[in-house]
């Protein structure tokens, strides 16, 4: 019996593998290394080994290397020429080299153990999730992180002023900030945009 369903579950992924060779008519290894690297910055976020900055930068570069496969596949009624492909793969590797060369620099993201920085790390959790579930495209990601930048830096700098403490006028403008941002991305998540 347990060989029988063995061989059954085998036969099984044997016929769905063909099925997935193309995904909505995208050349999968494109769309593999596309979801892979996602998957990476995803990874990056969540283990605090990119920065907001960091992560914007290459969801910004991932984006515009999405709506360029777009483009050329619209030129092409729906393929990619070789020239292109290779032209792709290319790109495809120096974002890779950038994903790498980001994750392993001595920039990391550090939260404390107050509330503000425990929110801050909330909202990367969920932008992880975003990005790793494909909810959030990424230009969707790169403006958020952008966000998440621009918060991050004023508390450094309000802190920097202030003895390394917020005031209770400062928190509260940050919690603002970050209720923005927490409303910004539920609806990002659940929009109909995908990656």
């Amino acid at each position: 019996m347990k060989r029988f369903i063995m061989i059954a579950a085998i036969s099984g992924a044997m016929l769905i593998g063909p099925a997935r060779a193309q995904t909505a008519g995208q050349d999968t290894t494109i769309h593999e290394r596309k979801e892979n690297q996602q998957d990476r910055i995803a990874n990056g976020v969540a283990s605090g080994q990119l920065t907001a900055g960091e992560t914007a930068n290459l969801e910004r570069k991932e984006a515009n290397l999405n709506s360029e496969t777009r483009t050329d596949r619209q030129a092409n009624n729906g393929q990619l020429t070789a020239p292109e492909k290779a032209q792709i793969n290319r790109q495809q590797n120096r974002l890779s080299q950038n994903i790498y060369n980001d994750k392993h620099n001595a920039a990391e993201q550090h939260y404390g153990n107050n509330e503000v920085d425990a929110r801050r790390e909330l909202q990367q959790d969920r932008i992880a999730q975003g990005i790793r579930s494909g909810q959030m495209t990424a230009g969707e990601a790169a403006r958020t992180e952008g966000h998440e930048a621009r918060i991050n830096q004023e508390v450094r700098t309000d802190r920097a002023v202030n003895g390394g403490k917020l005031t209770a006028n400062q928190k509260a403008s940050v919690n603002r900030q970050q209720n923005r941002e927490s409303a910004r991305i539920y609806n990002q998540k659940h929009n109909a945009a995908k990656q």
